[in-house]
């Protein structure tokens, strides 16, 4: 698929494959079907077959055809049910995000008629995967799940290497590019505050920049920023290096937030929003800094806080974080209760 924005849509093109002859033959040779991602428009055609289906969610998808339940009309979490998602904010998200008005437009209309239909479909499922237990809090509250349907498993860690809890640097690090949702403009106004309030230089690593105006980057350096484009391989690594502490200004309901846990996994300590799955992948971490979302000031302050600890403090916390979060989410364990859950539903 071209786009990750339009996968969902772009699976029901290819109607060819779904109802192909292969296609058939494979499901009624398969003992359960499994749904990691977007693959919804199968689910009926299981069912058809009489065959189980497991579907794994990572977002939002059946309670918000934009998949963050997120309100950016009033700049609070949806309290819509049902999928029942208002034109205008799909409009004002996509024009957020810039596409173009021909994409907008369509994204307006497929999102808010269409797109509604996505939670019935789902919902014809046996099981529904969670990846985190308020991710299954917001399912259940807003759409149409029986809650025996719906289990917890959360997402296994990544194989990692002792080279990567090395702390060079004093620095902050954010990952998540020039976005509304992850919340930059909240870190932005936060580095504002903190340069009126006093004289100090603290410096933070932003990444996913690439199409940023040279005029905008000018006006980030000037306000503490270290802007980068895309990073991946040994330049990711290098400028992680150099981070004492992430910060994660999220302002919609992570599910899971992977940045967030993979920082605790580098031993590094945290600053994040209290909001959807983050207090509870980082509860009892006492390297992790929450803040009230959205509230920058809160925010400025856990970095001064976070500035004055000495490095030597700052990597034993971060060390303490990463012991606690290897202990939370045992890949071994996580690996059972997925094998469960399938022999489960076979049976």
């Amino acid at each position: 698929f071209k786009s990750k924005e339009n996968v969902k849509y772009s699976v029901l093109r290819r109607l060819d494959v779904l109802f192909s002859r292969f296609f058939q033959k494979f499901i009624k040779w398969a003992d359960v079907i499994y749904i990691p991602r977007f693959w919804y428009s199968a689910i009926p055609l299981a069912k058809n077959y009489k065959k189980p289906v497991i579907v794994h969610l990572h977002d939002y998808i059946p309670i918000c055809p934009l998949a963050n339940f997120f309100d950016v009309t009033r700049g609070v979490i949806c309290n819509r049910r049902s999928l029942m998602c208002s034109q205008k904010c799909i409009y004002a998200y996509e024009r957020m995000n810039s596409r173009r008005l021909v994409g907008v437009v369509g994204s307006t209309l497929i999102n808010s008629t269409f797109g509604c239909l996505y939670g019935k479909i789902v919902a014809m499922s046996d099981v529904v995967i969670c990846v985190s237990n308020s991710q299954r809090n917001f399912l259940l509250k807003y759409g149409t799940f029986s809650p025996s349907k719906v289990h917890v498993i959360y997402n296994p860690l990544p194989e990692t290497t002792e080279d990567i809890l090395e702390v060079q640097g004093d620095d902050f690090g954010y990952l998540g590019g020039p976005s509304y949702l992850k919340g930059f403009y909240v870190l932005y106004q936060a580095m504002r505050s903190i340069k009126s309030w006093q004289n100090k230089k603290i410096n933070v690593h932003i990444t996913n920049f690439s199409n940023t105006s040279i005029r905008f980057l000018d006006k980030l350096r000037q306000a503490g920023f270290k802007p980068y484009g895309w990073l991946e391989g040994k330049l990711f690594e290098k400028a992680y290096k150099q981070l004492k502490c992430i910060i994660v200004p999220s302002i919609w309901p992570e599910t899971f937030s992977y940045v967030t846990v993979e920082a605790l996994l580098r031993g590094r300590l945290v600053i994040a929003s209290d909001i959807g799955a983050i207090p509870e992948v980082t509860s009892g971490c006492e390297g992790v800094f929450l803040f009230e979302p959205g509230n920058y000031n809160a925010l400025a302050e856990s970095i001064l806080h976070v500035e004055s600890l000495n490095r030597e403090k700052a990597v034993e916390l971060g060390l303490r974080n990463r012991e606690l979060i290897l202990k939370k989410f045992d890949n071994e364990k996580i690996a059972r209760s997925f094998i469960s859950l399938l022999e489960k539903v076979v049976d």
